[in-house]
């Protein structure tokens, strides 16, 4: 009865004679059951799938048709870690006093038509000034083109933590940060900054359970939140509708915001096969983000790229995500895919498709955890991720099966978000 229900809901709502797009595939992506299906239709009508159809259907003579019968379709892929506001050059620590907001916003717009291109149609923004909640909204209302955002707001940190946003700089500028600004030192401050989240308007929260590699701060990877102040976090969130991402490096951080209830732990860089098992005990995900690593220790052998402070924990802990990732996989951990672009250039997230498979993990996998693990885990498992009726209609194409190339995935060459093309 349900399913009759909605049959004739979808009916409706799109009606019979609504003019529909249909793209003609050579071959799909069905992300649900891990196949690569050939020959199929996908009928559009507004924001959604209306239907997927054997074969190439002929259009009715106001249909738009887009040919695609030489391409390989799947669902708009979701990155789970990027930080939309910026992006890494060697003038990166300085921007914090030469730009305004207005400049912050406007780099932002470009940067998020330029992940939308790449592919990604759903990002989660990490953390940032603020302004990737504005830019969320200029997206959801059309003004700007970029990808569906959910965002973190402002990461929460420690004093002198990886997220205190006056790391490096001189006493008299220093001052003493808060849980307005992100700054917890204990249970109620910990309650305070989300809630102060909430208010500035935050999908998720996200806190900075150890030591960082880009902070200008000695170690990258010491515990810098207690057990007991997680927990509040994470409380504080479920009592506003938000979850929570948890930075982490080390062990002892990474296991304290595991046991406390966190639901993706990001970069993991040093993790052991016993964290491994304390994931899969607690289902917490793991977004391992290979290309954040590989490029930061790639960076810190270039003079002057980084503060010299950052140099030493960038070769140390940017070499090890990718062999981490290997274990962590092979231990049966959940993966879900996010890249930390901003780290690198924005655009390049596809590269992390190729990183994870030569780790070991099946091509088909990797796309799986970029659409319904990522779907799953945002909550929206019944509107993103799948090539299905009454799903959103975000669809990308490339140009060959990445079931057999993986690299592919590096040149998206068709974009429809929401019944849109952006790029074709």
């Amino acid at each position: 009865m349900k399913k009759l229900i909605l049959i004739a809901l979808l009916l409706s709502f799109f009606g019979s004679s609504a003019q529909e797009t249909l793209l003609h595939c050579g071959k799909i992506i069905d992300t649900k059951n891990g196949k690569v299906l050939t020959s199929k239709t996908i009928v559009v009508s507004g924001k959604r799938i209306v239907r997927v159809e054997d074969g190439f259907r002929n259009p009715k003579a106001k249909d738009n048709v887009i040919d695609l019968k030489n391409k390989t379709v799947m669902p708009g892929l979701i990155d789970m870690h990027v930080h939309i506001e910026g992006e890494t050059n060697p003038n990166r620590y300085l921007e914090a006093f030469t730009l305004n907001d207005a400049n912050v916003a406007f780099n932002a717009a470009e940067i998020a038509e330029r992940t939308l291109l790449a592919g990604f149609t759903t990002v989660r923004d990490l953390g940032g000034s603020g302004v990737n909640v504005a830019l969320r909204n200029a997206i959801a209302k059309g003004k700007i083109v970029g990808p569906r955002i959910f965002t973190a707001e402002k990461a929460l940190g420690t004093t002198g933590g990886h997220a205190d946003p006056s790391n490096g700089q001189k006493k008299e500028l220093m001052g003493d940060p808060g849980p307005k600004e992100g700054v917890v030192n204990g249970v109620a401050d910990a309650y305070k900054a989300v809630r102060q989240r909430y208010k500035n308007g935050a999908d998720w929260i996200k806190i900075t359970a150890t030591g960082g590699v880009l902070s200008v701060a000695k170690n990258g990877q010491n515990p810098q939140f207690t057990e007991e102040e997680v927990a509040a976090v994470v409380q504080a969130a479920k009592d506003y509708g938000m979850k929570v991402a948890a930075h982490a490096h080390g062990i002892e951080g990474m296991q304290r915001a595991i046991r406390a209830g966190v639901t993706t732990i990001e970069h993991g860089s040093l993790m052991d096969k016993e964290t491994a098992a304390l994931m899969k005990q607690y289902g917490t995900y793991l977004v391992p983000t290979i290309s954040a690593g590989k490029f930061v220790a790639e960076k810190a052998k270039i003079d002057g790229y980084y503060p010299a402070i950052i140099v030493p924990k960038a070769l140390e802990i940017g070499s090890q995500i990718q062999n981490m990732y290997a274990m962590a996989y092979k231990e049966g951990v959940n993966i879900a895919f996010g890249t930390d672009a901003g780290v690198f250039p924005h655009g390049e997230n596809g590269k992390e498709f190729r990183y994870m498979a030569e780790a070991g993990m099946p091509a088909m996998a990797t796309l799986q955890s970029a659409t319904i693990t990522n779907a799953k885990v945002l909550d929206m498992e019944n509107e993103l991720g799948q090539l299905s009726a009454g799903f959103i209609a975000d669809i990308v194409a490339v140009n060959e099966d990445p079931t057999e190339n993986i690299q592919t995935m590096e040149n998206v060459v068709f974009v429809m978000k929401e019944g849109v093309v952006y790029k074709n």
